[in-house]
């Protein structure tokens, strides 16, 4: 794979993510909500740097850009390695960061319950994540079949 395919499918897997976040907050209290972490952290870290934060909508803007920024980059990783093993691969990213995202907020100082307070949170959290390494694992599967006959 290159950079750009998986740059590409990983920006996918992160807007995947993003999307199922930030629709299935508008309708279930039970919903991960990633999105206040991320501007916890901001707002945890601009202050430390003695930076006065973003509050409101350029807040949770920030927060969301950072989010695919990051995600992207993250889920991009499934592109190095062999293509036998990409679809193990995403899904291992995939799980890590849905338990990362699970245990670390709290140790972190930003809050458990954004993404543990009920099973039912934990588990779309884990499930969201896993999401977006698969749809990562698709769209460079895909690439990979449009641009070499014969592969997968």
């Amino acid at each position: 794979m290159n950079y750009l395919q998986s740059a590409g499918a990983g920006l996918a897997g992160a807007s995947a993510l993003t999307l199922l976040h930030e629709t299935v907050r508008q309708f279930n209290p039970d919903a991960p909500r990633m999105d206040l972490l991320g501007m916890r952290a901001i707002d945890k870290y601009l202050r430390k740097a003695a930076i006065q934060p973003p509050q409101g909508k350029p807040l949770h803007t920030a927060a969301l850009v950072g989010d695919m920024l990051s995600n992207t980059l993250y889920y991009s990783l499934a592109g190095a390695g062999k293509k036998d093993t990409l679809w193990l691969r995403a899904a291992g990213l995939g799980l890590a960061a849905g338990i990362g995202a699970i245990v670390l907020p709290g140790p972190m100082g930003l809050g458990d319950a954004p993404s543990s307070r009920t099973p039912q949170t934990k588990a779309m959290t884990i499930a969201w994540y896993l999401a977006g390494g698969l749809a990562t694992a698709a769209v460079l599967h895909w690439l990979n079949k449009e641009n070499k006959p014969g592969s997968y």
